[in-house]
């Protein structure tokens, strides 16, 4: 059975004739605050002095959902190491794959088989061929990444082109675990190749590729490999460090000379004796004296929109050069933002009479932002981490967590509500993840204080076998609440009788009801889940549910399997003020689904269409609602895939 999809030609009503301006990018409106710089889903970095003025500005490019672009990030400190930067400033368009080479201390640009040309003057929007010879990279797989940087490899005084691809044909990404949990499929490959240059720079001509050679082996690093050719070790030639699709950074010492380059066996950069690893995955550095002291240190983009500086300390420690942990760079505080692909829920965290955000993300994390003022809109504090057991919150998908594979091992994907789970009073965490597991962690600590206890999973009370997505290779614990990955748990007192439930898909992929009881020992039970949920439009229906009669039609937000699975953020709401609870769904931005009322145990929804037209997602967006104005008609809050909150005001608001 096909998943039910939002994206659906929206109907006309009142609620899909309202247009992109009425969606809100919020701001932080806290002058002088400082956060961690950020930009949006994949971080390509291309640092470079954009202005002239004489210090290292950083220029960003964002190749996603909504906002696209290339943005100048001002260094407004001169030399520094770690200057705070301005804001984004948009001064181009974006491209996947793009990359900074540095000739004769000159900044060039390329993206694959291309020099973007006078980039400043023409806005990053002018490309010039630079090569139109064999496929570099052969293969019937699937290619991510296709690098091209200029380097004068052997020493030759001519610019040769050096080009970094990855291949996951023995990849796979579904159905690749055995019944221990151990991956069968290959690994994502990455590759870097040499096209050496055979005129002269005013006019190239390229040899045939040939792959670069490590210890009498292909250079290869798992995936993404971002290669960056420079004397890392100040020894007079090029060494290699190249990146990955993972956080890890592999050095490649080279043993021979400036134009014989001969490199040794792989290894990770280390630091205080550990893989130095980054926070994100997908990451991209580049080489360059950041600091200027004279030795080559990267700079390093990331998927979660994160750049970071990684210092080469100078420092020769087993045979490597050492460098330093990651430092996230930090710019003055503009719009609103927490890591990529936000799920935010409302609710007075610290018990100051006004709306704080609860946060998951794709690292993640769980985070804390904290609303100064109960203005509307609010000021915000800068985003905190959240501890349970006093450890910061991460949940991570780890070497087989996630349904498409170990290169996922840094993704969490936590989606959560904020209830009084244990009804004590105290306000507890529900969260679901990339493992479809429902875990809470209960608030140990006092109303204005919480602190939170370590995670223990919800429990149901099921009728027999505990059930799971048939793809997941684990198997749940008894009694365990097992979804599918990546939706949100949302707690709502939905028949409203004083005790809080349960609305969530379930592991099929249907919506379901997981109504709480109280025995006759006065302990609170979750139900296994009910689908009373169904769909009056037959637009959005396969041919098997419309044989069906209306009424009688489930609702299933997501049918599909394996990686395609899950994937659906949801929030409730008396949205049209009608007395009964909408169903906000995650669509183009979010999708209104109409309570129509109930019948025989049923409730009936009606497909409203989006609620605006701007497209804010190419994963996912995440619903929420506040009232910031106190009017008590609840207003619109989206989690966008770019980390940034979009506020829609309910057109039914007095203020």
């Amino acid at each position: 059975m096909k998943a039910w999809l939002p994206v659906v030609a929206c109907l006309l009503s009142w609620a899909s004739l309202l247009t992109a301006a009425d969606l809100q990018c919020l701001s932080y409106n806290h002058s002088g605050l400082t956060v961690d710089l950020g930009i949006g889903l994949w971080a390509w970095p291309l640092p470079m002095d954009w202005d002239e003025d004489g210090d290292l500005d950083l220029i960003v490019s964002y190749h996603d959902t909504p906002n696209r672009a290339i943005y100048f990030f001002e260094n407004p400190s001169g030399r520094v190491k770690l200057p705070v930067f301005k804001p984004p400033v948009k001064v181009g368009v974006s491209y996947n794959n793009i990359q900074i080479s540095y000739v004769d201390g000159r900044p060039r640009v390329l993206i694959p088989e291309q020099e973007l040309i006078d980039f400043k003057t023409n806005q990053f929007g002018q490309a010039e061929q630079i090569y139109s010879g064999k496929a570099i990279h052969a293969t019937q797989g699937r290619i991510r990444t296709n690098q091209w940087k200029y380097c004068d490899y052997d020493g030759d005084g001519k610019m040769d082109l050096m080009v970094g691809v990855d291949d996951w044909s023995e990849y796979g990404w579904d159905e690749g675990y055995d019944d221990a949990g151990r991956w069968k499929m290959g690994p994502g490959r990455g590759f870097v190749y040499w096209l050496r240059n055979l005129a002269s720079d005013a006019h190239p001509r390229y040899a045939d590729a040939q792959k670069i050679e490590a210890d009498g082996k292909a250079v290869e690093v798992y995936a993404m490999p971002s290669p960056n050719f420079a004397d890392f070790d100040l020894d007079g030639d090029l060494d290699l460090i190249c990146g990955e699709f993972m956080d890890r950074l592999t050095y490649f010492e080279n043993i021979g000379t400036r134009t014989d380059p001969r490199y040794s066996t792989a290894r990770f950069l280390r630091q205080q004796n550990r893989i130095l690893a980054l926070d994100g995955c997908m990451i991209v550095p580049v080489a360059l004296d950041w600091d200027q002291d004279g030795d080559v240190d990267l700079v390093v983009g990331a998927e979660d929109g994160s750049v970071a500086l990684v210092e080469n300390s100078g420092r020769i420690v087993d045979g490597m050069p050492e460098f330093l942990a990651p430092q996230p760079f930090q710019q003055e505080a503009q719009d609103l933002r927490w890591g990529v692909l936000v799920t935010p829920f409302s609710y007075d965290w610290d018990d100051d009479g006004d709306e704080d955000l609860i946060c998951g993300n794709a690292s993640g994390y769980i985070g804390f932002i904290e609303n100064l003022d109960g203005g509307d809109p609010p000021r915000w504090a800068r985003p905190q981490y959240l501890r349970a057991d006093g450890e910061v919150i991460r949940i991570l998908a780890g070497c087989n967590g996630s349904i498409q594979g170990p290169c996922e091992a840094k993704w969490g994907y936590t989606a959560l509500s904020v209830v009084d789970w244990d009804h004590d009073e105290l306000p507890d965490i529900l969260v679901n993840s990339i493992w479809g597991k429902v875990i809470w962690y209960r608030n140990i600590g006092s109303r204005s204080q919480p602190q939170l206890a370590g995670a223990q999973p919800v429990l149901v009370d099921w009728q027999g076998a505990t059930p799971k997505p048939e793809w997941v290779w684990w198997k749940p614990q008894d009694r365990e609440l097992v979804s599918q990955w990546r939706t949100t748990p949302l707690a709502v007192d939905y028949n409203r009788d004083g005790l809080q439930d349960l609305v969530m898909l379930d592991h099929e992929g249907y919506l379901a009801f997981y109504e709480r009881t109280k025995g006759a020992d006065g302990l609170l039970r979750l139900l296994p889940g009910k689908r009373i949920f169904t769909i009056d439009d037959p637009a959005v229906l396969d041919s098997a549910q419309k044989s069906q009669t209306q009424r009688d039609v489930r609702l299933r937000l997501n049918g599909s399997k394996n990686g395609k699975s899950g994937r659906r953020k949801i929030g409730m709401t008396d949205w049209n003020g009608d007395g009964r609870l909408d169903l906000l769904v995650n669509s183009v931005n979010i999708t209104l689904l109409e309570n129509r009322g109930q019948r025989d145990g049923l409730t009936l929804f009606h497909d409203a269409g989006p609620l605006a037209e701007k497209k804010l997602a190419g994963h996912s967006t995440s619903p929420a609602v506040v009232d910031w104005n106190k009017d008590g008609i609840k207003d619109l809050l989206i989690g966008a895939e770019d980390g940034r909150f979009y506020y829609l005001r309910n057109p039914r608001s007095r203020r």
